[in-house]
Order: structure tokens, then sequence, then C-alpha cells
């Protein structure tokens, strides 16, 4: 079998080539969105993993994948790549963010008392929710038509004023995936205990699928859309 990664590749740049490397990497809890621009092999020696067996599934489903039609968006253009940033991940964070906090709360009224790591979940995901609503509303009215402006008029004042709000939305992307990571650790890899009721599991899935749904939009951000913008911003230059 071809060896198509090595402990050498960049864990986001791995993501990149091959998106399904997200759930391996998401097992094995290697960040590969905030912490994407380092190589595997930082990741293993920090985890103390088991870096040949990683390696082997690695390559081993990407041999597979070659087989299917899977989009890689590395080569799709700016618009289309923005276009499926907002119709995914924008789409699903409008309607499950407001949908999820009052469970949220609920679990916290019902089970708290003797719970109460329930209020700091409250809390992060209340902050969570504030930073995410924000955050999309700033790239769908200010970000993302910077990057197409430029695309379209690639002047020095146009850079400059792209190349702000990307690095604004790449230290809100470390905000965002610090709280996720904190709610992981306080939930114990959302796991509810075994007494939990529906409603207290529900809200550990729903989160659980939240912060999926969150690694791969700052993956395709961080590692795809904007290091392409800003190297075709400092090769025009």
């Amino acid at each position: 079998m071809e060896k198509r990664f090595t402990e050498q590749s960049i864990i986001g740049d791995i993501v990149a080539q091959f998106p399904k490397a997200s759930d391996i990497f998401k097992a094995y809890k290697i960040d590969f969105c905030c912490g994407g621009q380092r190589p595997l092999k930082e990741a293993i020696q920090e985890r103390n993993l088991d870096g040949k067996a990683i390696l082997e599934q690695l390559n081993t489903l990407y041999a597979q994948s070659l087989e299917k039609d899977e989009k890689n968006w590395s080569e799709a253009s700016y618009s289309e790549l923005i276009d499926h940033i907002i119709q995914k991940h924008h789409r699903y964070l409008a309607e499950e963010l407001p949908n999820l906090s009052p469970y949220v709360t609920k679990v916290l009224r019902v089970h708290g008392a003797h719970h109460p790591h329930l209020a700091q979940i409250h809390k992060l995901f209340n902050e969570l929710k504030t930073e995410l609503e924000q955050h999309t509303i700033k790239e769908e009215t200010h970000a993302f038509p910077l990057i197409l402006q430029f695309e379209e008029t690639p002047t020095p004042e146009n850079r400059e004023t792209m190349k702000q709000a990307i690095r604004e939305l790449i230290n809100e992307h470390d905000v965002a995936g610090d709280i996720i990571k904190t709610i992981r650790e306080i939930t114990n890899d959302f796991t509810p205990p075994e007494d939990a009721c529906r409603t207290y599991r529900l809200v550990y899935n729903r989160l659980e699928a939240l912060e999926e749904d969150l690694l791969e939009h700052i993956h395709l951000e961080n590692n795809i859309l904007f290091p392409r913008v800003l190297h075709e911003t400092e090769a025009s230059q």
C-alpha cells in the first residue's frame, strides 16, 4: 500500500487532502482545526499515541477513498467554498444554537442541584452561542464579501482590509475552539451519567454534533480558504 501520509505531514494539510481523516483525528482527540498547522508527529508525541496505527488507518482509508467521488474543497473557487460554508455550517448554527439552548437550560434546572457541572456547561454554551452568532454574521456581512471583492479588485487597500478581517476571524476560531474543548472535558467526552434522562442525553448528543460541525467549519476556513487567500495575496504583491 502506498503511504500517502507520514508523521511529518501537516495535520491541516492531511484533512484538506482527505476530509475523512477528521474522523480519525477526532477519535484520537487530535486537533485539526485551531491546531492544524503542525506536523502529525507532534500531536502523536503529545498524546503518547500509536503513530504506526494512526498512519495505517489514514493511508488505508485514503486508498479506499480514491474509489469514491468526494469533493476536494482545496480545488473549489472562493465563491463556491464560501457558499458551501454558509449553506451548510452557518445554516446549521442558525438553526441548532437557538433550538438547543432551551434544552441546556432545562437540564440545568432539573438536574443542576445533583450535577453542579451543568451550571458551567450552561454558561459555556451561552458564551459559545453568542460568539458563533456574532462570528457568522461578521463572516457573511464583512469578511466573505471582502475576500470576493479582493478577488475581483486586488488593490493594496482591499488586500490590507481583507487580511485584517481574516486575522480577526482566526482569533475568534481559537476562542470558539477553546470553549468547545472545555465543554468536552467537563462532559467527559460527552458521556452522560448512567441515570441521565432522555433530555440530558439529548443535550450531550447534540453538543457533540455541534462540536463535529464546528471543527469541520473551522477547518475549511483555517486550513483551506484563508491560507489560499493569503498565499495568493502575497503572490500578487
